[in-house]
């Protein structure tokens, strides 16, 4: 899949991880909704989407900046990534 990562996905508010694909050609701002979108509907009412939620590395705390395109940040297969 060379259009796609495959990252590792903390989420602290409902305590879980998931390995995910991401398309590297879309805005991370759209990729936090969706991901968010996807964790409301499969989450049994433990997780709220609130129109807050930022993507981070794990590693370095960075915040990824939401107009930015995937493929231009240093997140690549196997990153570690935080959704708060």
């Amino acid at each position: 899949m060379e259009n796609k990562v495959l990252v590792e996905l903390y989420v602290p508010t409902i305590e879980k991880s998931y390995e995910v694909f991401l398309p590297i050609g879309k805005r991370i701002g759209e990729i936090v909704l969706l991901i968010s979108k996807a964790l409301e509907d499969i989450g049994g009412g433990y997780y709220i989407v609130t129109n807050q939620e930022r993507l981070y590395s794990r590693i370095t705390g960075k915040a990824y900046e939401e107009n930015g395109v995937l493929k231009n940040t240093d997140i690549r297969n196997g990153s570690q990534l935080i959704l708060m």
